[in-house]
Formats: C-alpha cells, sequence, structure tokens
C-alpha cells in the first residue's frame, strides 16, 4: 500500500487508529481456549468486530513466535484473513527486526515475499546496510526512533558534542537511504510535546505512535504537535481495545473501545 492509498483510507474513515493484534492466551476469553486455533479465533473475531474504526492492524510477532509452530501459523493466518476480507487495511508486522546485511536480506524475504505485509518494524541500530535490504517498492520500513520505555534514556535521549540527541541523529541518517513513500517512525505516545522535535527533523514522515490507551498517552496531544496535512500519524492501541472485555462480549466492548478512538481522531482531522 502506497502513501496516497493509506491517506485515502485515513480520509474515507476519519480514523488514523491501528490495532495491535498482541495476543495473550491468558487475557482471551476462556470460551476461545476450546477452540482449534485460539489466538486465529479470537483474532478474527477482533478484526470483523473494529475493522470499521480503523486502517491498520499490528500483530507482535513476540506473541505469536511465543507459542512456537502453532502461533506462526496463526500469524499466517491472520494476515491472510486480513489480506482476503479486508484488503484496504495497512498490515504492519511488529517484528523489530535488523542485522547484517544478507540476514537483513532474508528476513525481508520472510515479511515481504513469504507474508506480504505493508509494513515491518527495524531496530536500526546497526546502521544503513542492516535497513537498506528491507526498502522495496511497495512496502514500507518503520525504524524505532523514539520510544517511551524506561530504557530509551540508555541510548536514545543521549547528546553528543554539539548537543544533538541519537534519535535525531537516526532519524536524519536514514533518510538518505528512504523516503516519505516508504519510510516511517515509532515514536511514543507518552513523548507529548517532543513531538515537536520530531517533527523538526521528519517534517513529512508518518509516524506509527504506540502507547495511547492502557500506557497512557494523549491523543490530543500526539495530534497538537505531531499531526501534519495529511495526517501523518497512525495511533495505535493494543491492549485497551482487544482486551476491554474477557467475557463472551470482548468482540463487542473491543468495537466500542476502537469507535470511541475513531470519534476522537474524527475531531482531530476536523481541525
Amino acid at each position: 500500500m502506497n502513501r496516497k492509498e493509506l491517506v485515502n483510507q485515513i480520509q474515507q474513515k476519519k480514523s488514523f487508529l491501528c490495532v495491535g493484534l498482541d495476543v495473550d492466551l491468558n487475557k482471551i476469553p476462556e470460551h476461545l481456549l476450546k477452540e482449534e486455533d485460539p489466538i486465529f479465533a479470537f483474532n478474527k473475531a477482533i478484526i470483523d468486530a473494529t475493522a470499521p474504526y480503523c486502517v491498520a492492524y499490528k500483530p507482535n510477532l513476540a506473541f505469536y513466535e511465543a507459542y512456537g509452530v502453532k502461533g506462526i501459523i496463526s500469524f499466517e493466518k491472520t494476515v491472510k484473513y486480513l489480506q482476503e476480507n479486508y484488503p484496504e487495511q495497512f498490515i504492519i508486522a511488529d517484528a523489530k527486526r535488523g542485522d547484517i546485511g544478507n540476514t537483513s536480506k532474508m528476513y525481508a524475504k520472510t515479511f515481504f515475499e513469504e507474508y506480504n505485509v505493508d509494513a515491518l518494524t527495524i531496530a536500526p541500530y546497526m546502521g544503513e546496510d542492516s535497513v537498506t535490504p528491507f526498502i522495496s517498492e511497495g512496502h514500507w520500513v518503520i525504524l524505532l526512533a523514539l520510544t517511551s520505555n524506561k530504557g530509551s534514556f540508555d541510548f536514545q535521549l543521549t547528546e553528543d558534542k554539539d548537543g544533538e540527541r541519537l534519535f535525531e541523529k537516526v532519524i536524519k541518517r536514514s533518510q538518505a537511504w528512504g523516503n516519505d513513500e516508504n519510510m516511517m517512525y515509532v515514536v511514543g505516545a507518552t513523548r507529548g510535546e517532543m513531538f515537536k522535535d520530531i517533527r523538526a527533523v521528519a517534517p513529512n514522515s508518518f509516524l506509527l505512535v504506540p502507547g495511547v490507551g492502557a500506557q497512557g498517552g494523549s491523543l490530543q496531544e500526539v495530534c497538537k504537535y505531531g499531526m501534519i496535512d495529511d495526517c501523518g500519524l497512525l495511533v495505535n492501541s493494543s491492549r485497551g481495545i482487544i482486551f476491554a472485555s474477557k467475557g463472551e462480549d470482548f468482540a463487542e466492548a473491543a468495537a466500542n473501545a476502537a469507535k470511541k478512538l475513531q470519534e476522537e481522531m474524527a475531531v482531530e482531522l476536523d481541525k
């Protein structure tokens, strides 16, 4: 999916919501555990309920790989279900890959040829030759830039002798590898006013923003400092939507949570 197609979906749905499919078998409704594939059964119900209110889905590979081959099969079935039934949805594989060139080429083959997802999250620590193998026509790389975890202070916010922080250096340098049509950045929603600093070095890039909802990030603050003319944001919510209820009404509860966020997003898009 290219940028124009993604923006069209945002405009049509008045939403820039991404639903994170971080499935934990300890948190899904008990009646689903009787299914042959509980993870896929859960995902299918969540997708069918929330698709009208979002433009993207982001399965986190850790929550599938944790269950071995069965989990990977559930991931594959989820991606295929989206592609066949909701082809307008932008699919992000949240795998945080990034390694030397030959290894990155194999990761790129896995996600962009075998699974044919739209985007893949990448850890850029190893530099250009670990990122460029992922850059290909029709697909996006999403580089970790400024995350909201405690450990982000260890590296991302450190400054060089000129006062430039590492996350700023990563964004600036990476723009020579890709462009606004194939590269996004992960920026945590809890960073608030720091979105101004992000926009100073990435004025036109799309940003994938986790942390709204269960992690306490403010949608309004993200939009105030991070939104651009064509939106430029994909705001992710995982637990706040998919685990809105642990009862048999879990899909309905997820739909209501997604709808609430979509309605808030519509207000921000109309400003």
